[in-house]
């Protein structure tokens, strides 16, 4: 496991740990505002794991394709990143 692997484990395992909190503040009928502000930061340590991967993915599996020098592998990995993109805009 890498260190960028594992630290995007921590950080989704802190955000597992968030995700439980929120529900037991909805069983408590905490106020919403508060509710709200967490899924915020749920939301935004979200795109933090998800551009830790997305970098991972690049530095890794996209640059060995480039590397390899083999044009399908390189055209399979710009695909994917153009798809990738394609779901964020939706």
């Amino acid at each position: 496991m890498t260190t960028h692997s594992a630290k995007t484990i921590n950080r989704l395992k802190r955000i597992e740990g968030q995700v439980r909190g929120i529900i037991k503040m909805l069983e408590e009928e905490r106020y919403c505002i508060d509710v709200l502000t967490q899924m915020q930061a749920i939301k935004s340590a979200m795109a933090r794991a998800e551009s830790e991967i997305l970098k991972d993915h690049a530095e890794g599996c996209v640059n060995m394709a480039i590397q390899s020098g083999n044009p399908e592998a390189q055209r399979e990995k710009v695909a994917e990143l153009v798809d990738l993109f394609d779901k964020l805009k939706r």
